[in-house]
């Protein structure tokens, strides 16, 4: 992903825009629809799954794969309507240009023109550190490569929305969920679009319980990893 390839923005078929790499065809988000796929397989699979399980004061989120920022936002509109308090952290190699994020249209396709500003700060704030982004809503951002992550112990639930194993093999791999694993608290949980068996037994490897799901429009399934 070093050489610098053309990126455009295209329309999903829910309406929603995301980023496309003519080159490799591979996008940021689904095809079939960016927030369909952002709600179903990071918000209802994780986000909501995990709440449901217990309470927290403060749920520590980690993005692999800031990108966009759409998985960000749709956590702070949910979280917010609950009054759940976020820790979140989003790590991504290559951000994406302000003047690309003004081009997406996430927040007219989810009705939430009042939360522009927020939309806006979530791309506009510092790197490598924490930004306030709302009262219960802290965002760091990181500028590194997933295999440079050494957290451990540290959050409860995991997006895993990297590029996919097609496009960047070596993000799929046991070294990288290894990795996952440590980062993870006891119990969390890990949430990903791909459904591989490739990826799975990685996963399984390292000792995380998998579970394939149903997955978004479409794909067939996805999984989800729990730490043991």
């Amino acid at each position: 992903m070093e050489k610098k390839l053309k990126r455009e923005i295209i329309t999903t078929s829910d309406g929603s825009t995301t980023i496309h790499f003519p080159e490799l065809d591979e996008h940021y988000h689904s095809k079939h629809g960016a927030i369909n796929e952002a709600k179903h397989v990071f918000i209802k699979n994780g986000f909501d799954h995990i709440l449901a399980s217990r309470k927290f004061l403060e749920l520590n989120i980690l993005e692999i794969g800031f990108g966009t920022g759409l998985n960000a936002f749709i956590t702070y509109l949910e979280a917010t309507k609950i009054q759940q308090k976020i820790n979140y952290v989003g790590v991504e190699a290559y951000p994406v240009s302000i003047n690309e994020t003004k081009l997406l249209n996430y927040v007219e396709q989810l009705a939430a023109q009042s939360d522009q500003d927020i939309f806006d700060v979530l791309h506009e704030s510092s790197w490598e550190e924490q930004n306030t982004v709302s009262s219960s809503f802290f965002l760091t951002k990181r500028k590194q490569f997933f295999a440079d992550i050494e957290d451990e112990n540290c959050y409860d639930l995991i997006y895993f929305d990297a590029f996919g194993a097609r496009v960047q093999p070596e993000l799929w791999g046991v070294d990288i969920f290894k990795k996952m694993y440590d980062a993870l608290s006891e119990y969390g949980v890990l949430v990903t679009y791909s459904a591989k068996g490739s990826v799975r037994r990685a996963m399984q490897e390292v000792g995380f319980f998998v579970e394939r799901l149903p997955g978004p429009p479409g794909k067939r399934e996805m999984l989800r990893a729990t730490k043991n």
